[in-house]
Order: C-alpha cells, then sequence, then structure tokens
C-alpha cells in the first residue's frame, strides 16, 4: 500500500543506469519537516520507515513530525511509533515453533475452506540452523563430521519439518547445519544495508532493517543494518507484516579517538565499551558510535561492539554506513549493483558518514582507543571485565569472594588411569567460539599465532582440557587453512567441531568420564571431611 507522503518525500535514485524510488529525508525536510540533518543516523532509518509506511492510522503525520521534535529536546518526549522491520532472522530453536504456528494456520484455513497457500510470512525470513551442534567430539580430525553426524540423528525430525516449511512458505528460507552462527551469516551474506523491493512495477529502496529471535541480532547495526532482538511472539507479528510498537528511543552517542595500541584487540576494545556504557546507564536506548576513532576500526571490529549490546544493556549499537561498509559488502561477494545502491543511497540520504554532520544525542560519552588495555571477561559474566596484568591477584580475590574456595585452592583430584590431578583454576574447557570473536578475523587470526608460537616453544595443551573450535561460518576455516594456522591450531587439539553456538550457550557437551568422575570425587570428599552430605550442593568446587 503507497505512503501517504503528508511531506511529498517520493522521490527517484538512479544508480548505474537503474531507478529507485525511495523516500527522501531531505525533501521530507524541505516540505514542511524542518532541518532534520542532526538526527542520529539511526533514529533518520526510523524516520524513514514511518515517511514510507504512513497510512494516517498506524502512522500519522504528527508521528513523523515528532522527530522534529525529538531533535528539539533530544529525546525527552516519549511518543510511541509503529515500526516496521523488512525482515525476521531466526534460529532453529526459537524458528520451529515459528513454522508450526504458520502450519497451524495452513490447517485452520483448510477446514474454514479457505486457501491454505495464502498463509505465507509478509515479509522475508531466514532461519539459520546454528544453535543445535554439540560438542561431543574434540581435539581429533574427524570431529567436525562426528558432530555433524551425531546432530541429524538428534534433530532428524525437526530438521525434516524445516525443511518442508522452506519449500511450503513463499518469503521463509532456512540455512542448513553446518554452515555458521545466525548473526556472522547475516553479516556475510543475508544482510544487504540498502534492501530493494517491488511494489506497483517501482523497485523501492529503502534501510535494510531486521529483527531476529536472539539477543545478538545487534551484531548486524556494524554493517548499518538497525536491528535487535525480539521474543518470538514479537517476530511472528514482525513476520506477519505486524509493526513493532516502541517509544522514539534515547539515543546516547559514543565518541572514539584515536587508535588501539599494539597488542590490544578487538575484543579488549569492547570489554572496554561494555564496561562504560553499563556505567552509564542505557537499557532501553540506542547507543551510536561517531567520532575519528572510527576510521581505524574494521567492520568486523565495529560488528563486535555492536554484537555486545545486550551486554551493555542497549537496544542496539549502531554505526553508519561509510567506506568500510562499502569494502566489506564488495569483499563479501554482494553484487556490485547492490554495492553502488548502497553508497548513492546514504548519499542522498544524509546517511553517509564522513558527510554527516556531529549528531544531536540525548547524551555523549568517549573513549581514546590508545587508552584500551588487554582485558579479560571474568569471573561470571561476559560483561564483567579484568585488565590483564591483574588477572591473578584477581583470580585470588575471585576464589576466595565469589566462590569462597581460597582455603581448598591445595586440593587436588587424581584422575582414574592418569598420572595428573586436577583442581581449583584448571581449565578444564578451552573453546574458540562465539559470535562476538569469531565475526572477526584478527581476533582469529592471533589465536592462529599464538598457536603457531605456543607450538614452536613446544607448549601443548594439558590432557585434562577439552579444546574445540566453533568458528562462526565456513569462511573462518577458509582463512586459516590458506594463511597455514589451522594446522597449528590442531596441534593444540584445537580442531573444528562445528559451525554454530557451541560452549557459549552451554553446548560444550560432556567433559570426557574420567574428568567428570575426579571432579565428583573430589567434590564428595570434601564434604565428607566436612560432615556435609554428600549430595548437598555448596557452590562451585
Amino acid at each position: 500500500m503507497p505512503s501517504l507522503d503528508s511531506y511529498k518525500s517520493r522521490r527517484t535514485l538512479d544508480v548505474g543506469g537503474k531507478s529507485y524510488a525511495y523516500y527522501s529525508l531531505e525533501a521530507a525536510a524541505q516540505n514542511g519537516l524542518g532541518d532534520i540533518s542532526r538526527l542520529p543516523c539511526s533514529l533518520k532509518v526510523l524516520l524513514e520507515n514511518l515517511l514510507r509506511f504512513e497510512d494516517g492510522k498506524t502512522v500519522t503525520q504528527a508521528d513523523i513530525k515528532a522527530f522534529a521534535g525529538w531533535l528539539k529536546d533530544k529525546g525527552s518526549a516519549e511518543v510511541e511509533i509503529a515500526y516496521r522491520p523488512a525482515r525476521v532472522l531466526m534460529q532453529d530453536f526459537t524458528g520451529v515453533p515459528a513454522v508450526v504456528d504458520l502450519a497451524a494456520m495452513r490447517d485452520a484455513a483448510t477446514r474454514l475452506g479457505a486457501d491454505p497457500k495464502a498463509i505465507n510470512p509478509l515479509v522475508p525470513v531466514d532461519l539459520v540452523i546454528d544453535h543445535s551442534v554439540m560438542v561431543d567430539f574434540f581435539g581429533k580430525p574427524a570431529s567436525f563430521k562426528q558432530n555433524v553426524k551425531r546432530e541429524y540423528e538428534r534433530n532428524m525430525e525437526r530438521y525434516e519439518f524445516l525443511r518442508w516449511g522452506q519449500s511450503a512458505f513463499d518469503n521463509f528460507r532456512v540455512v542448513p547445519p553446518g554452515t555458521g552462527i545466525c548473526h556472522q551469516v547475516n553479516l556475510e551474506y543475508l544482510a544487504q544495508t540498502v534492501w530493494t523491493k517491488e511494489e506497483d512495477g517501482e523497485n523501492v529502496a529503502f534501510p535494510d532493517t531486521c529483527v531476529g529471535t536472539d539477543s545478538h541480532t545487534t551484531m548486524i547495526n556494524g554493517l548499518s543494518v538497525l536491528g535487535w532482538g525480539v521474543g518470538g511472539i514479537e517476530a511472528e507479528a514482525a513476520m506477519l507484516g505486524q509493526p513493532v510498537s516502541m517509544l522514539i528511543p534515547e539515543v546516547i552517542g559514543f565518541k572514539l579517538t584515536g587508535k588501539l595500541p599494539e597488542g590490544a584487540t578487538a575484543t579488549d576494545l569492547v570489554l572496554t565499551v561494555t564496561q562504560m556504557l553499563r556505567k552509564k546507564g542505557v537499557v532501553g536506548k540506542f547507543v551510536e558510535f561517531y567520532g575519528a576513532g572510527l576510521g581505524s576500526l574494521s567492520l568486523e571490529d565495529e560488528a563486535t561492539i555492536a554484537n555486545m549490546a545486550p551486554e551493555y544493556g542497549a537496544t542496539c549499537g549502531f554505526f553508519p554506513i561509510s567506506q568500510e561498509t562499502i569494502n566489506f559488502l564488495s569483499a563479501t561477494g554482494r553484487l556490485a549493483e547492490r554495492v553502488a545502491l548502497v553508497e548513492a543511497y546514504a548519499k542522498a540520504q544524509g546517511m553517509w558518514r564522513d558527510a554527516m554532520p556531529e549528531p544531536v544525542f540525548t547524551d555523549t560519552l568517549a573513549l581514546d582507543l590508545s587508552t584500551v588495555e588487554p582485558s579479560i571477561a571474568g569471573p561470571k559474566r561476559p560483561q564483567d571485565r579484568i585488565v590483564l596484568r591483574e588477572a591473578a591477584d584477581s583470580f585470588v580475590q575471585a576464589l576466595d569472594k565469589e566462590f569462597g574456595r581460597l582455603d581448598k585452592a591445595h586440593v587436588r583430584a587424581r584422575v582414574e588411569g592418569e598420572e595428573y590431578s586436577i583442581g581449583h583454576g584448571d581449565v578444564v574447557i578451552a573453546a574458540i567460539t562465539s559470535c562476538t570473536n569469531t565475526s572477526n578475523p584478527s581476533v582469529l587470526i592471533a589465536a592462529g599465532l599464538l598457536a603457531r608460537n605456543a607450538r614452536k616453544r613446544g607448549i601443548s595443551s594439558q590432557p585434562w582440557v577439552k579444546t574445540s573450535l566453533a568458528p562462526g561460518s565456513q569462511v573462518v576455516t577458509d582463512y586459516l587453512v590458506k594463511a597455514g594456522l589451522q594446522e597449528d591450531l590442531d596441534a593444540l587439539g584445537f580442531n573444528l567441531v562445528g559451525y554454530g553456538c557451541t560452549t557459549c550457550i552451554g553446548n560444550s557437551g560432556p567433559l570426557p568420564q574420567t574428568i567428570s568422575a575426579a571432579i565428583a570425587e573430589g567434590i564428595s570428599h570434601h564434604r565428607r571431611r566436612r560432615g556435609a552430605p554428600v549430595g548437598t550442593h555448596v557452590g562451585v568446587d
């Protein structure tokens, strides 16, 4: 249904000999909306969405005008809007119920004498099967094949049902198991930054936006795609064309300056950013990154920061379109026609980062990248940060204050049939996984180089450690193999175990029986010495 277009914003954009209709923010400004050039870019995306869907009911002229009011009041006015994302991203755990609901609707349509094939998602839906892989096998060349085989054995009925859904419904695609984590597949393949749709014989161009049934859907904001995680019911509603009801959000500007020092990684940066934003308090707000420091970051670095939005509490962490966006789209095989459209559209809409005036934000904070230090997360939550140089002291403090085990730090448990024992502080799971890290080549290459240097010095993984490598996509394997680094990782036991969410969501699989038995025996022994019932849970032993 065409927009009412009260601000007469519909225009034509010619790119590479092809014409696209679009809803011009500049035209709307000239036709009564007023100067909105200093709106945060993330809000420009929302504004365009309302211009395009103005119908006088769910989206009114007053809703659109509210963005000019937001600019004046820096987000203090609470105005509810109806936002319609371009597409929906699902993973297999949440996707199966959605397909069941669609099938049930078709069944109901059949009973009522209607055409069941009329029941389809109204917006594109991509379901990536990535949450079902389990690390049952590890540390061997055949681990990947064995884990995939076991995954199919466990989930065959679900997978057959999803395959049926892909063939039965329009606007519904399934990415099969063993391909990658949904967020990285979204980043490398699904997202287009600028979306197009044929309407009444015209190609309409508009910002790529999405909602997803995983909290880390936010990673796609690194590619300038406004997106965040929602519940299954909200995702299904969006899938069926219903708007997401939301207040025009406050937007916190995060200014980056300087450049990361040698030895600091994107992971160190994101832990620092997360710590700062949690202290600031950004729950329910957008965060938008700006400043000269962005010029020193890769798009994968930006995606790493965007991915951690759930940990710093924001709805999303948005990065405007830049030359780095264009380079990434080209490098990942998007059509040249689409890449040209993204650049032209961003410049026409005032969404090109380097040409934007500094936006007006609800509030701001800043970070000099040169001050970022090597860090680790812990002791329990991914958003907690420990400076690496303080790790030893922090461990002792955590063992005492967090777990009450400092007096038992010396206790060891023998592993049956082996010449070693295990105790407090010993690592038993070492996994290279999670969308935060495995979407970033610089971090994965660093892991490979660390493995190479360890191997040269004769250092190996301890025999009680369950090691695994579960990258976000097959692209990671390609560049690790071509760089000769997979061989070094394999030598330390970090063989490929699967593509998907593994240890980061609890799918690490069981520890070897002898290790589990040693831990259990150690717990029982300590409890017997204390006079406590063996079955009593006393925390982390």
